[in-house]
């Protein structure tokens, strides 16, 4: 194989393991049935906590686009996991994983939600934008 096949097929790997679900609403695997057992996300940032103007943008998109299934404040919901989790730290799943499962959807495989589907029409820097209000966000509570 070359170089640039495994390059593809790395990447490919890497998003299969990004995110997770937007269509299920199933706890994550390791709940169980009972919600109350699901690991709690880390407290979002206080609610006075006024998101800096460097991430209003990613903030926005991520509200227009993402939030429906992970949940305002990116802190989960009943269709998706929340990316205020330990599980989503940089060095589990790196900005990359990101770009990955929006452009191409991700089957699950931390949690018992369904499949992520693709998202059209969120492009590259959107998502880029997004990825630094998240990471703002897991900053503020902890996560790294």
């Amino acid at each position: 194989m070359t170089l640039r096949v495994i390059g593809w097929s790395l990447m490919l790997f890497v998003s299969v393991l990004a995110l997770t679900g937007c269509r299920g609403e199933s706890a994550p695997a390791d709940a169980g049935s009972n919600p109350a057992a699901t690991p709690a996300a880390a407290a979002p940032p206080a609610a006075s906590t006024a998101t800096p103007a460097e991430f209003a943008g990613g903030e926005a998109l991520f509200t227009a686009n993402c939030a429906r299934c992970h949940g305002g404040k990116a802190t989960g919901a009943n269709q998706g996991p929340p990316l205020i989790h330990k599980i989503y730290e940089p060095s589990h799943h790196a900005d990359v994983s990101f770009q990955l499962a929006v452009r191409n959807g991700v089957r699950p495989h931390h949690w018992k939600f369904g499949p992520m589907p693709p998202i059209p029409g969120v492009g590259e820097a959107d998502v880029n934008e997004i990825i630094g209000y998240v990471r703002w966000l897991q900053r503020q509570a902890g996560i790294f």
